[in-house]
């Protein structure tokens, strides 16, 4: 069933905000919850999901129903990692397209317990943006509900842990300060993947990255000389299965950030993490689309305000936080101009993408890659999405969709198909199904299955190339790229 995915899809579906998110209805198999909220088209979409998908199918609608039963065993320990990148979106106070939504965690989470039997664990995790406050992010997705809840009604602990290691304090734009945090409390495992990372086929080009902060040479320090090394959360490589529940988003710099992109968050060093080459395809990078004097002017603005902001020049703080707006008039808004490797042509953050997958899916708790896979699966929450300027400064868009499947490629090709964009476009997941020595898609293209209640969703991946779609707008670095012929 590993080539199988899963749609469920009723665009009358919204979300119910009331935290610990009961069912809609009272399900046979969930014995734990005597409550039900009926607005709740979160839990319903995965609960359809999985039987459309087929799990556990001869006993569906009984008490023994248990569709996470193959990938979940008693005395596991499961980590569920939603996206919760941030509390609102850059342009306004929208939440619904950004992150996971509760209560599509909660269902997941319902039978997750249900396969455990009693034995095992649930953590609950996610870096977020580095300046992205994790109480609000919390207060979102109801952590304290859900965590009493199970407590009380099942006698698990659902642990929730932020996995960052710090917090990047921002004031009009610019970084101003940094607070250390606890980060994974089983700490992190350094995971340098050498000649098996994508980034080596651009290795001896001369590039310089840019990753998540203002220090570009500690990014470079670890992806240069043949090596290219991560800093993974253990609890991620420790867990015995690991649950991906991510936004169904498009995305500046990947096209989609779906179950791939969404792993960005198990890293304890997001500064480690190539972002985008500096500089044009004149010259080697992919930071901008085209070249010339106004691109080689901003860097040398910007990048040397930031190494001035680097060093704690208060004056140059200052300065930047005064200035941004006005660097912005003179050359140009981000939402309205290709920079920060914000376009298809970006060809490093897809290789950096699929690096962490590979690490997760086969890398031990020390960060060594072995020839075991990991147990995995992945739910989309796409009863919101969000399209455009994803994935933080987007337009939410109602979907009604729910996504599933055990391998992330699979899962994400068919998410992009019917968004309405042409998944070989993407870099990042036509090379995803590369044949290596840990592939990160467990088949080929061709061996996908998918399973809908709408039957024009129904059948291979090619003929799902073939049905009417979403029409999703792309980011606009995007546009006249990546959309389906038809």
């Amino acid at each position: 069933m590993g080539n199988r995915v899963g749609i469920f899809h009723d665009e009358t579906a919204g979300y119910t905000d009331i935290a610990p998110f009961h069912p809609p209805e009272r399900f046979p198999e969930i014995p734990f919850d005597d409550k039900t909220d009926p607005a709740n088209g979160g839990y319903r979409g995965v609960r359809e999901c999985f039987r459309v998908m087929g799990l556990d199918s001869e006993r569906f609608g009984t008490p023994e129903w248990n569709p996470l039963g193959e990938v979940v065993r008693p005395g596991d320990t499961v980590l569920l990692k939603p996206n919760l990148i941030s509390d609102r979106q850059d342009n306004s106070d929208a939440w619904h397209g950004l992150t996971t939504h509760g209560s599509v965690i909660r269902a997941v989470a319902d039978y997750v317990v249900l396969a455990l039997k009693g034995e095992g664990r649930i953590i609950l995790a996610d870096g977020c943006q580095e300046d992205s406050p994790i109480e609000r992010i919390r207060a979102h997705i109801g952590v304290d509900e859900l965590q009493a809840f199970y407590r009380e009604r099942c006698g698990i602990e659902l642990a929730f842990l932020d996995l960052r290691d710090k917090y990047r304090v921002k004031q009009s734009g610019v970084y101003v300060d940094t607070v250390e945090l606890e980060g994974d409390p089983r700490g992190n495992a350094r995971c340098d993947l050498g000649s098996e990372s994508w980034l080596t086929e651009k290795d001896g080009q001369g590039k310089k990255y840019y990753g998540s902060f203002y220090d570009i040479e500690e990014t470079n320090r670890h992806h240069s000389g043949g090596v290219h090394e991560y800093m993974i959360s253990r609890s991620a490589l420790e867990a015995d299965v690991f649950i991906c529940l991510p936004k169904f988003k498009t995305h500046k710099k990947v096209g989609v950030t779906l179950s791939l992109k969404n792993l960005v968050g198990i890293n304890g060093q997001k500064n480690w993490l190539p972002h985008y080459a500096l500089g044009s395809p004149d010259d080697n990078g992919d930071q901008f689309d085209a070249g010339g004097a106004r691109t080689k002017l901003e860097n040398k603005f910007v990048l040397g305000a930031k190494k001035r902001m680097l060093e704690k020049n208060r004056f140059f703080i200052a300065l930047g936080r005064m200035t941004k707006g006005l660097a912005y008039r003179i050359f140009g808004s981000t939402d309205q101009v290709v920079r920060s490797g914000n376009w298809h042509g970006n060809d490093t953050c897809w290789r950096m993408t699929l690096d962490l997958n590979r690490i997760l899916l086969y890398a031990d708790p020390q960060g060594n890659l072995t020839d075991t896979r990991k147990r995995y699966f992945s739910v989309i929450d796409g009863i919101i999405g969000m399209e455009g300027n994803g994935p933080l400064s987007g337009d939410e868009r109602p979907s009604g969709v729910v996504i599933a499947g055990f391998d992330p490629v699979a899962v994400d090709s068919v998410g992009a198909t019917i968004m309405g964009l042409d998944w070989r476009r993407f870099s990042l997941l036509r090379r995803a199904f590369d044949e290596a020595p840990h592939r990160v898609a467990g088949t080929g293209p061709e061996s996908v299955e998918v399973r809908s209640n709408d039957d024009a969703w129904s059948g291979s991946l090619e003929q799902l190339g073939e049905a009417p779609h979403l029409g999703f707008r792309p980011h606009f670095g995007w546009v006249g790229f990546v959309e389906r012929k038809r």
